[in-house]
């Protein structure tokens, strides 16, 4: 179908140019019976001809069409013959195939020799012929442009789709990465640092690797619960499975739960907190920027205490966790961790710092507005 229609649309202005312009050359020349009358002819059929390259060659063919068509009108003085509609044809089509500057100097420059030509010869044109072939010729360029126009809107439109939704896939493809980040590395975090206890106490003190083991295995229901909620929602966006089973997603009441999960891990952990009620947006950004704090202080901050706090003033709800370990060894920028925490603060228009807690440990401040507004730096 698409191989028939584009065979139709190359065709369509040859038989069209055909049927306009060859009776009307045949008619003259069964009256005059001339050699110009044969030129005429020739021409009329070679210049319609001429439009089955136009796809590949548009600007010399414009130069081709332009040529018959003025060599025609100079013959057919006598003859008063027909329009050649292929210049038309050729005109529109070259310059919605970007040959602009053949067709505007190939036609300039040959309309404007046939006039010469004509005054030098002391041809004798009617005045209106003159003035209505050159009022169709300006016609036929602003159709020309208009459809050029036309087609590099459309070119532009279709460039800006293809960009916003290679945007929005990568805004997902990171969206999935952090949120898939802040699980399991916390997560693996805790395993890791349980399983050492376990592997360490397993002879000297079995009850005590038991409640690591017990610990692991709360763990890793908790983070394959989470990891199902991501890849759910992942399927059910999709279409593929509406129905996949979705879990909450983390909200501030599971604050509890992730202080103790750490504290079980030997690190002091105080919460802090007297919000309650906050957007959902809010309340997951919150829970995961603690969440990352906190395994930050686990895998490289080696602190004993840690406080988190949690609080609202006018405008913001403020979250600091602060430690007591050896600091930010590295630009406060590095890290996949750090990077997704001020994603998340800055996705809701909030910011997120990272500073020297008073006990000479990190300190981590976010503020996540009380409604969601712009990120800094966008419009």
């Amino acid at each position: 179908m698409f191989l028939l229609s584009s065979r139709a649309r190359l065709l369509m202005p040859v038989i069209l140019s055909l049927l306009v312009q060859l009776p009307a050359n045949l008619f003259w020349l069964a009256q005059y019976r001339s050699v110009a009358a044969w030129i005429s002819v020739g021409l009329a059929v070679l210049g319609p001809l001429a439009l089955l390259l136009i796809r590949r060659h548009p600007g010399p063919v414009v130069a081709f069409v332009s040529l018959a068509a003025c060599l025609d009108f100079v013959l057919s003085e006598r003859m008063q013959g027909g329009q050649f509609l292929a210049l038309a044809f050729a005109i529109i089509l070259s310059i919605a195939r970007g040959a602009r500057i053949w067709a505007w100097i190939s036609v300039g420059v040959g309309w404007v020799g046939t006039i010469t030509v004509g005054l030098l010869t002391g041809t004798d044109w009617h005045p209106a012929r003159i003035a209505v072939t050159t009022l169709g010729i300006l016609i036929t360029f602003g159709i020309g442009e208009g459809l050029r126009s036309r087609r590099e809107h459309i070119v532009e439109f279709r460039r800006e789709q293809l960009q916003r939704q290679q945007t929005e896939v990568q805004a997902e493809r990171v969206r999935i990465a952090r949120e898939l980040h802040d699980v399991l590395a916390h997560s693996l975090s805790q395993i890791n640092v349980q399983a050492g206890v376990g592997l360490h106490l397993m002879e000297k003190q079995p009850a005590k690797a038991a409640e690591a083991l017990a610990s692991i295995k709360e763990t890793s229901k908790t983070a394959l619960d989470e990891v199902r909620s991501v890849l759910g929602l992942l399927r059910a966006e999709a279409g593929q499975d509406p129905s996949a089973p979705l879990v909450p997603e983390p909200d501030l009441s599971r604050l509890a739960g992730l202080v103790a999960s750490v504290s079980s891990q030997g690190v002091d952990v105080t919460l802090d907190s007297n919000v309650t009620e906050a957007p959902k947006a809010a309340q997951l950004a919150i829970y995961r920027i603690v969440q990352e704090s906190l395994t930050n202080v686990v895998r490289h901050a080696q602190a004993s205490s840690v406080h988190v706090r949690v609080a609202a003033d006018d405008h913001d709800y403020v979250v600091t966790v602060g430690d007591d370990g050896r600091g930010m060894s590295e630009s406060p920028v590095s890290g996949r961790g750090l990077l997704g925490m001020r994603e998340r603060a800055e996705l809701l228009g909030g910011s997120l710092d990272v500073g020297t807690a008073p006990g000479g440990g990190t300190l981590i401040t976010a503020r996540i507005p009380h409604t969601e507004r712009n990120p800094r730096g966008t419009t």
